[in-house]
């Protein structure tokens, strides 16, 4: 009997990656015929929005969960207890990955090996196995262009990027404004800097690279990277456009199910969804700023509430999911739940996403311009209010509203530099839900949802993309 083949996915901590990466393992199974193994990193640390994805996830007969053993994080490991979120993620996995080979041999050798961008470490073990390497980038292919560009940006230039006198320009890709640089790259003394260029670097050694977009959402830098030669001598492995790969399913709890009633009873278009993703959060002066501004602007609004920290953005990336401590009336202005009663519904720390972008009632999204929640507007035909808070979301942003066209940003105070006003928030909101820049922004996102489903569809670009690597799979499996 020819057995099928197998492939191990290897995701890293972190919702934004596991989600899409487990998304890609059930269309692997259930649309190509291949088994797959998703290698979890685990942690001696709770992960509840974790465990309730995968203990209600739906999962097909042929993909199978193993977590790696936990890596226990004390002192020893991360020593400094403010150490920034892609160090600790870092550490962590470098730990992780030493009981790599092991688990693979005991997996009888797959196939290939799908792993992390921030997880190359498996390129040296798959090396001593004999297993290809892939590698699955989580992000959108313009950055992807940044990252197989920054080790010769590091290399040619000798001080701090953000000092540059003129925007970065990846080889045929649209400039990138130092101002939108990821906080990753804009100290270069810095662990996250040095653990951000090391695997950067090492991408090149990938058999191929899997890219959550599709041609018609990113023409530019998929030709780019595919006919530039600065990326043909790199020489940059395959690119497989294989997108929007987004979250099916969710698992509704009763809070959940009150807002979607509340959402029921609302007209077409008319309600704005508020929030920051699974890791993010908000100052306090901002967060008070958020709710004068969704007050001011009239509109029904559903806001996913958490607990303030002017620390990071990233506030809750490691412990998504939990809601201890964190009733929404305490991080509000005083009487606002009231006043907005009826107008607005205000839940605490998390909410379905995907099943409020996808109904009728919702018109508009605030969000902090994650990948994954980019592209769960876009199969939704969602029109965005960006409001990036960590990571490479300053560049989606800039890219959303400047280049694809299909997202509004809002400006900061006069003479701030970190707080968006009451004013402006309300000024923008009422534009996506009600403006004519909002009716345009509207119907672009429309055309990115169809295009979207074309790309799909079993004779769609992205279908037939990944549907090329899995007979390769099958035809060079022992």
């Amino acid at each position: 009997m020819n057995r099928k083949p197998h492939v191990a996915v290897l995701p890293n901590l972190g919702l934004g990656h596991l989600i899409p990466q487990l998304e890609f393992a059930k269309r692997l199974v259930v649309h190509h015929g291949i088994q797959v193994s998703l290698l979890l990193i685990t942690t001696n640390e709770p992960s509840p929005a974790q465990d309730q994805l995968l203990s209600s996830s739906h999962l097909p007969l042929d993909l199978h969960i193993v977590p790696l053993p936990p890596v226990e994080v004390d002192k020893n490991i991360i020593n400094d207890g403010d150490v920034l979120v892609l160090t600790r993620l870092c550490v962590i996995t470098d730990h992780s990955l030493r009981s790599l080979k092991s688990v693979l041999i005991a997996l009888g050798k797959p196939n290939a090996l799908v792993t992390d961008i921030f997880a190359t470490q498996a390129f040296d073990v798959c090396k001593e196995l004999l297993i290809p390497t892939y590698v699955y980038v989580t992000t959108s292919v313009a950055f992807f262009a940044f990252m197989l560009y920054l080790p010769k940006l590091d290399s040619d230039v000798n001080y701090e990027f953000i000092d540059l006198p003129e925007p970065i320009q990846v080889p045929g890709c649209s400039p990138i404004r130092t101002q939108d640089l990821l906080d990753q790259a804009r100290n270069r003394k810095i662990d996250e800097y040095k653990w951000l260029l090391h695997h950067f670097s090492r991408l090149p050694l990938a058999s191929g690279i899997f890219v959550n977009s599709w041609k018609d959402l990113e023409p530019v830098s998929i030709k780019s990277i595919k006919e530039n030669p600065f990326f043909k001598q790199i020489p940059t492995p395959p690119i497989h456009p294989i997108g929007p790969i987004i979250k099916q399913e969710e698992t509704l709890s009763v809070i959940d199910v009150e807002c979607l009633k509340w959402l029921d009873k609302q007209p077409l278009d008319s309600v704005i969804f508020v929030t920051f993703g699974s890791g993010g959060t908000l100052s306090f002066e901002q967060q008070t700023e958020l709710a004068w501004g969704l007050e001011l602007s009239q509109q029904r609004f559903i806001w996913v509430v958490r607990k303030p920290t002017d620390s990071t953005g990233a506030g809750t990336f490691f412990n998504a999911g939990e809601t201890n401590e964190n009733d929404p009336k305490v991080y509000l202005p005083e009487g606002f739940l009231d006043r907005t009663q009826g107008m607005g519904f205000v839940v605490s720390s998390w909410a379905p996403q995907v099943t409020i972008l996808g109904h009728h009632s919702t018109g508009g999204f605030l969000s902090h311009c994650g990948w994954n929640s980019v592209l769960e507007s876009i199969v939704h035909g969602v029109p965005l209010v960006t409001w990036p808070l960590y990571a490479e979301q300053k560049m989606n942003s800039t890219m959303l509203v400047e280049d694809i066209g299909m997202a509004i940003k809002p400006k900061m105070e006069a003479g701030q530099q970190t707080i968006v006003g009451r004013k402006e928030i309300e000024k923008v909101v009422r534009m996506v839900m009600e403006g004519e820049e909002g009716k345009v922004i509207r119907s672009r996102v429309k055309e990115l949802k169809e295009s979207a489903t074309k790309a799909l569809d079993s004779s769609g670009s992205s279908y037939e993309s990944l549907s090329c690597v899995a007979d390769y799979w099958k035809t060079n499996h022992n």
